[in-house]
């Protein structure tokens, strides 16, 4: 998930409270019979789920470039008796199985990890190293997506040794790139639906840093659009003893990171949310030379295509009049579409809620908010898959609970220090997502 859960963190004590009022759904499935089926399989599959998420966890690779990575996946799902195309939107995998009449279900899972270094201390932690933006980077699964892709695995193993208990045909996706939210669009303009069929519904799910064992949903919006920013002042260069005989671009895009604030603060609707954050601002080479040009870098986030206009506009309108203060030349300013909000099916979501409230109890809960960051599967979405996307937990409880106590921050998604409990949040993850797929093709 791009820059995922700098989040408005949800209480696990107040969404459960909330929870209460949710209406439970009628399900098509036995959830306890169900449920008790599924943990026998974990049972036996687990130590497999475990050695597959180590390996991952240790040998990650970037956006679009998952090739031993997908490559894993599809001798995993292969054995299972999945029919399995490579190399879908480049790194992409798709595995069908057909088990007669009925709906088609899509569930997906990300195969891309992050250009950082990790710092959690686990024995299996990542060494590896990769090319990123024309330099080597440090490479992590600091996001999550090793947790999914056992998780997914997981669920593919238990629906198929249930078999009897549903029919119709999954297609399980392993796609690329999701941290650069351009790997969903990638397979889908490389043939997705129209090769494989367009599936009737579709879940995906994301770990967090809540505690493990716990599963959040939402109708409607649970994400944020994301776009990104990048924005060249132009100045005239000197000595630093002469400013007077240059146009400052520093001073220029350091203006701009105070003033863009204010397109915030006083444009947007005080009870939307929106986002514009500088995260790299780069220029000049040593202290007593005023550079000639200055680089923004930054990431803007909303929920609603009304407040991404209101950003969009703002942010050009301050970096010109910025600029124009100064009397320079008008700034590059570059607005790079991203990921749109993902918005699960309601009547959908209702379904699965009431699966998740009959199998997790109080730990089955809903979100209060959408999250601030942004996902692709949204595209997905967009092509016309009625969707939920939701989230597990992966915190250790106690330690959740003790950093909590102590006001200090638990270690979120993106950070070098995440390092979901890898036991309790695949289980959960199987079981979360096989119920879901299950009561859906009854």
């Amino acid at each position: 998930m791009r820059q995922k859960f700098q989040t408005r963190r949800f209480s696990s004590l107040a969404i459960a409270a909330m929870s209460l009022c949710a209406a439970s759904a009628a399900t098509a499935l036995d959830v306890g019979q169900a449920l008790n089926k599924v943990d026998a399989q974990l049972a036996q599959n687990y130590a497999g789920l475990d050695a597959l998420y180590k390996d991952l966890h240790a040998q990650p690779e970037l956006g679009f470039q998952e090739v031993k990575t997908a490559a894993r996946l599809a001798k995993e799902m292969r054995a299972l008796g999945f029919e399995v195309t490579e190399k879908i939107g480049q790194t992409g995998i798709v595995a069908i199985f057909k088990n007669g009449p009925g709906k088609t279900v899509l569930v997906r899972t990300e195969l891309d990890a992050l250009p950082m270094e990790e710092k959690s201390g686990l024995p299996f932690a990542s060494k590896v190293k990769a090319q990123w933006n024309g330099a080597e980077s440090p490479v992590a699964h600091s996001c999550g997506h090793d947790i999914h892709m056992a998780s997914w695995v997981g669920t593919a193993k238990t629906l198929l040794a249930l078999k009897d208990q549903w029919k119709g045909t999954l297609m399980f996706v392993g796609q690329p790139a999701e941290e650069t939210v351009n790997g969903a669009q990638g397979m889908i303009n490389d043939g997705l639906f129209k090769r494989f069929g367009k599936p009737d519904m579709g879940f995906a799910l994301h770990v967090s840093s809540e505690p493990a064992g716990l599963v959040a949903y939402k109708p409607g919006v649970v994400s944020s659009n994301s776009d990104g920013l990048d924005i060249v002042f132009k100045g005239r260069g000197g000595h630093g003893s002469m400013p007077s005989a240059t146009i400052d671009p520093i001073m220029m895009a350091s203006r701009f990171v105070v003033d863009v604030q204010s397109v915030i603060s006083r444009e947007k609707d005080a009870s939307q949310f929106g986002v514009i954050t500088v995260g790299a601002f780069q220029s000049g080479t040593v202290g007593n030379i005023i550079p000639d040009s200055a680089q923004l870098r930054g990431t803007i986030r909303s929920y609603t295509p009304e407040v991404r206009k209101v950003l969009h506009t703002g942010i050009e309108r301050t970096a010109k009049a910025v600029a124009d203060m100064s009397g320079a030349e008008t700034p590059q300013v570059k607005i790079i579409k991203g990921g749109n909000a993902v918005v699960n099916d309601a009547v959908l979501t209702e379904t699965t809620a009431g699966v998740f409230k009959a199998a997790f109890g109080p730990r089955a809960v809903l979100m209060p908010a959408p999250i601030s960051a942004s996902e692709d599967y949204s595209d997905f979405i967009i092509a016309g898959v009625p969707s939920v996307f939701f989230m597990i937990g992966g915190s250790d409880p106690a330690k959740y609970a003790e950093l909590k106590a102590a006001g200090k921050p638990v270690p979120v998604n993106h950070s070098p220090f995440f390092a979901p409990v890898a036991e309790p949040s695949i289980k959960t993850g199987v079981r979360a997502m096989t119920l879901a797929v299950m009561n859906v093709m009854q």
